[in-house]
């Protein structure tokens, strides 16, 4: 390639278009879950992520990031133990209630236990994930949780919740 060629694609990446950007990656589907836990009061606190990934195997790893400016970002950073609940096609409306600050008690939304750790594990779930809040690291205008593996289950038959180009759609064969 040509150092022109090369100074014009350098020139046009450094352009960049934040909602460009969001749209371009709305071309990814991904799952969606609601991570759960609770405040040192004992007040469940639950929020919808799509940004969930596994990280490792050994040892049992998973990853989630929060956006800085979210008032629940505190709670994360502090608990002891988190749960990835990883919802089905049957659970959209619950997704769409954890994801709106507007609504005061999220948990009515669903039917949920506690888990052995104390944190809330939502019923009907295709995954959960109990987790030991392992690390944190910043990254730009999110925090990058990491979490430790403690249990899981899943329940297969369930259609998992699938979230492309800025809505929610379902799994082809």
């Amino acid at each position: 390639m040509s150092t022109q060629a090369t100074t014009e694609t350098e020139n046009a990446l450094n352009l960049f278009d934040s909602r460009a950007f969001r749209h371009a990656l709305g071309h990814f589907p991904t799952g969606v879950a609601i991570v759960t836990t609770r405040t040192p009061e004992g007040r469940p606190v639950g929020l919808t992520i799509n940004s969930f990934s596994s990280l490792s195997l050994e040892p049992p790893l998973i990853m989630w990031s929060l956006v800085n400016h979210s008032p629940s970002l505190a709670i994360f950073e502090q608990c002891n133990y988190f749960a990835i609940n990883v919802i089905s096609q049957q659970q959209v409306e619950a997704a769409l209630g954890f994801a709106n600050s507007q609504v005061e008690d999220k948990f009515a939304l669903v039917s949920h236990v506690d888990g052995e750790e104390g944190v809330p594990l939502l019923d009907d779930c295709v995954a959960t994930f109990v987790c030991e809040n392992y690390k944190q690291h910043e990254g730009g205008d999110h925090t990058l949780f990491i979490g430790r593996v403690v249990r899981h289950s899943a329940i297969t038959e369930h259609e998992p919740a699938v979230f492309h180009r800025g809505k929610f759609t379902r799994l082809g064969d």
